[in-house]
């Protein structure tokens, strides 16, 4: 307990918080669409935001919001307008992405201190500014699910079923990659970049072996991630690690434990519906 009185920690502990609203709503229907890589590729193409911060002088969060909303966009446009396949318009995002940040990085003045941490997160450098930034980002997020749940739910099972029964299937696509998008933005500080994937998948993963209810599912996912975050951030502290890597290793470890849990339960349920039978 004693380190909390470093303010430091305490704004990592909210953010921790706040990181993972956002991921248990969007990493839900994430993980119910299987569209994993489209946060991989936002986030990555993201870093051409953060590159162009560095270089233009202000807030690299700043900029890297409309290069993640951008790029699901766009990746909305490749997959649906083109005849260009969803995981080759990832690909090409995601490496363009990368490519601008590293020229940005490159055409500023001076060195970029803290571009590790946007690279593979750093939850103990998160300022107040970050917090409010989290905060308004994730009340979007909640807005947008609590007005258009069902039909995300909707798009999330079957798309086409739902454009045969009036849903607007398309524009709820391209809302459903704005909300990945935003939810990427959040996750760049703790996570980074390159991790944001796991932050944003695992959670949901291990709450999917308990429920299958949508809400329960969204809650489950907040409660585990927070958990396993701030415990992998204490974690981290106490061994003296990278925290944003420690976090996904922790998440890792919580998901093998929940195959294990959920592999010994099926066994124990296989087994008993037998003896009822030989005691009938």
């Amino acid at each position: 307990m004693e380190i909390l009185q470093f303010e430091f920690i305490r704004n990592s502990l909210i953010a921790a918080v706040l990181v993972n609203v956002a991921c248990g709503i969007v990493g839900s229907y994430i993980v119910i669409k299987r569209i994993t890589f489209i946060s991989g590729g936002i986030s990555h193409t993201a870093f051409g935001g953060v590159g162009l911060g560095h270089l233009l002088g202000i807030n690299p969060v700043l900029t890297a919001l409309p290069f993640s909303v951008l790029a699901g966009i766009l990746i909305g446009i490749l997959s649906k307008k083109t005849k260009v396949n969803e995981d080759t318009a990832i690909g090409m995002l995601w490496v363009v992405g990368m490519a601008l940040g590293i020229i940005f990085i490159n055409l500023t003045a001076g060195y970029a201190p803290d571009l590790f941490g946007y690279l593979f997160g750093s939850i103990l450098t998160v300022t107040p500014f970050d917090l409010y930034m989290m905060l308004c980002l994730n009340l979007v997020i909640i807005l947008m699910t609590v007005l258009f749940f069902r039909e995300f739910l909707f798009i999330c099972f079957d798309e086409e079923f739902s454009t045969v029964v009036g849903v607007p299937a398309t524009i709820l696509y391209f809302a459903l990659l704005c909300l990945i998008s935003l939810s990427v933005v959040i996750l760049i500080r703790v996570v980074g970049v390159i991790l944001v994937i796991g932050l944003l998948t695992i959670p949901a993963v291990i709450s999917r072996g308990f429920t299958h209810n949508i809400k329960k599912l969204m809650l489950l996912s907040i409660v585990i991630g927070i958990s396993l975050t701030v415990g992998g951030l204490f974690l981290s502290y106490m061994v003296d690690l990278a925290c944003g890597p420690t976090i996904i290793l922790v998440l890792g470890g919580a998901f093998l434990v929940s195959l294990l849990f959920r592999r010994i339960k099926v066994l124990r349920e296989g087994h008993v519906p037998k003896k009822v039978k030989k005691n009938g």
